[in-house]
């Protein structure tokens, strides 16, 4: 796992307020690359973003923000004057994950695109937000097990740092 302070430094790093706004709805919305890259005007209601054909099936989904992202999101969207049916970021896959890798460089690690959606989850559930929330609402995962295998491995340092906080 990639700890916070990693991935704020990453962020605050990234000047390109677009390409740091992609990074965030990644790293903070738990957005997969696709769903960053198709995400249009019209999509965006304050906090809650109204997700097309997604990687789930489903046909809609929503993903929250938190309100300070909703807040530049909005701000992009107007001073970039993208009308409503326009995508956010009409860029192509392969510039989104050049975009994430030269971000992950600013601190000198190997970054790719979905290391920021793990970040997400894993940060959340680290801070205590329930594993049901941290499936359906943040990865919207159809499968609580899917999370799981998500969320990875405990590390002898971490275990002890929880086992501590709890009882000791």
């Amino acid at each position: 796992m990639i700890e916070k302070d990693v991935i704020d430094e990453i962020i605050f790093r990234t000047v390109n307020p677009r390409n740091r706004l992609m990074l965030e709805l990644m790293a903070r919305g738990g957005m997969r690359i696709s769903e960053v890259l198709n995400l249009k005007a019209e999509d965006c209601q304050g906090c809650k973003l109204n997700l097309s054909n997604t990687k789930g099936g489903k046909e809609k989904e929503v993903a929250y923000i938190p309100q300070k992202i909703a807040d530049r999101l909005k701000e992009h969207i107007q001073e970039q004057g993208i009308s409503a049916q326009k995508k956010i970021f009409p860029i192509s896959y392969t510039a989104a994950w050049t975009i994430v890798g030269k971000a992950g460089k600013l601190v000198g690690i190997h970054l790719r695109p979905h290391d920021l959606r793990r970040h997400s989850a894993t940060y959340a559930s680290r801070s205590g937000t329930p594993i049901e929330i941290v499936s359906k609402v943040l990865l919207r995962h159809q499968n609580l097990a899917t999370t799981q295998r998500y969320l990875g491995k405990v590390s002898e340092t971490e275990a002890m740092r929880w086992i501590e906080n709890l009882y000791g």
